[in-house]
């Protein structure tokens, strides 16, 4: 592929959701790997892995660091969004728990500070008001994360912040609906006025399915489309993932796209990050692996873990 032609394209990062599951010792990882080194062996495998502990609970500045110096150079992390905030809150009242959540110790990643994703659950409806306001308060740069981090709750986060970072770079949001009521045109406008990629999310037919192009870039979560979270998927099936995925990087839109608008789309490269989430079976790291080779982008086969 030529130079000019790479140029015309974004980025692609093939991922994972997590990486600590038993059922993948001794089949994705050695049965020899200490556990400890889960993460290093997969981070050389994968250009990007979702952190999930960051939904189900704050986590401490001494962990980021730790996997900021175990993964490579080149890697980056997404970040899953307190589900304190997005499903126990709802939004409300929420200004201070997110900048406990920015305080928390993320800004530690620097470079591998990769996109935010925030799920909401499949109760919550669409409240335009509610996602005015949400969107309002998000950081689009760790400049204003850190400044957003310092209304901090004190007292909770006593001893265990990180309150600097190293320069100035820009943040990615990405919003995970489950709700119907977000299929209109007007949720898709919102998204684009502040530059929040809508998910694509593959559950199975549980939820919604919408590839609406409304940021940058696009963020891509694949569950299982036969069985949530369960089943793997075919050749075929990652194929189709490909060919959706080079569109998408070229700048283009699949010429079957599902969309809830008619917006037109501008013609420039998108990166893209795409993380599989169907973990159950162990099909998660392998199904990664296979569109990361489909799509010429990074992944080894057999990392060395010593």
């Amino acid at each position: 592929m030529s130079a000019t032609r790479r140029q015309r394209r974004g980025r692609v990062r093939i991922g994972i959701s997590g990486w600590r599951y038993a059922p993948w010792r001794g089949v994705f990882y050695p049965e020899d790997l200490a556990q400890r080194r889960e993460l290093e062996f997969a981070s050389r495998v994968f250009a990007s892995i979702e952190i999930n502990g960051t939904f189900y609970s704050l986590q401490r500045p001494e962990s980021y660091r730790r996997w900021h110096d175990e993964t490579p150079d080149d890697f980056v992390f997404a970040i899953k969004g307190s589900r304190y905030i997005t499903h126990r809150l709802r939004l409300r009242g929420i200004e201070t728990p997110l900048a406990s959540f920015f305080a928390s110790g993320l800004l530690a990643l620097g470079p591998k500070l990769g996109p935010f994703l925030w799920q909401f659950p499949p109760s919550f409806r669409y409240d335009p008001e509610r996602m005015e306001a949400f969107f309002r308060l998000l950081p689009h740069d760790t400049g204003q994360a850190l400044r957003l981090a310092r209304r901090r709750d004190v007292a909770r986060m006593k001893g265990r912040t990180v309150l600097s970072i190293d320069e100035p770079r820009p943040l990615r949001h990405a919003v995970e609906v489950r709700h119907a009521s977000f299929c209109v045109p007007g949720f898709a406008a919102q998204l684009r006025e502040h530059g929040i990629a809508l998910v694509v999310a593959d559950t199975a037919g549980r939820w919604p399915f919408v590839e609406e192009v409304t940021a940058d870039f696009l963020y891509l979560r694949l569950h299982g489309d036969q069985e949530l979270y369960a089943s793997g998927y075919t050749d075929e099936a990652l194929r189709e993932w490909a060919r959706r995925i080079d569109a998408w990087r070229a700048g283009a839109q699949p010429d079957d796209a599902r969309r809830i608008d008619d917006a037109a789309l501008a013609a420039r490269p998108r990166d893209v990050y795409c993380y599989f989430d169907n973990d159950a079976k162990v099909h998660a790291p392998f199904d990664a692996q296979k569109l990361a080779e489909l799509l010429g982008v990074r992944t080894v086969s057999h990392p060395d873990p010593r």
